[in-house]
């Protein structure tokens, strides 16, 4: 089964429009509004702070954290996506700590 995406509108927090690719889930299909990019942003914060979190419990002298983040859409919602393959990801982050 081949899985199906949309262009859809995203709003930058600088009111900048951009077009992304968004993998529809779910059962509703209807149509999909512009989408505030926050959204997602947001959610990069909060599973970056969660693995800085880690991290500083365990103090490595060095680290890198690389994951890839997708975008779907549910019941007009944007759905950010931790992707296992880096091939699929609409980002690629990779953060690096060095203790002192």
């Amino acid at each position: 089964m081949e899985i199906q995406t949309r262009i859809i509108s995203l709003e930058l927090a600088d009111g900048t429009s951009i077009k992304v690719e968004a993998t529809p889930i779910g059962e509703r299909k209807g149509i999909i509004q512009s989408q505030d990019f926050c959204q997602i942003t947001t959610a990069i914060e909060s599973i970056t702070k969660d693995i800085a979190q880690a991290l500083q419990k365990v103090k490595p002298d060095k680290a890198n954290v690389k994951f890839g983040i997708g975008i779907a859409i549910e019941s007009g919602k944007l759905i950010p996506l931790i992707v296992k393959d880096g091939s699929t990801a609409n980002f690629e982050i990779t953060l690096e700590w060095v203790n002192h």
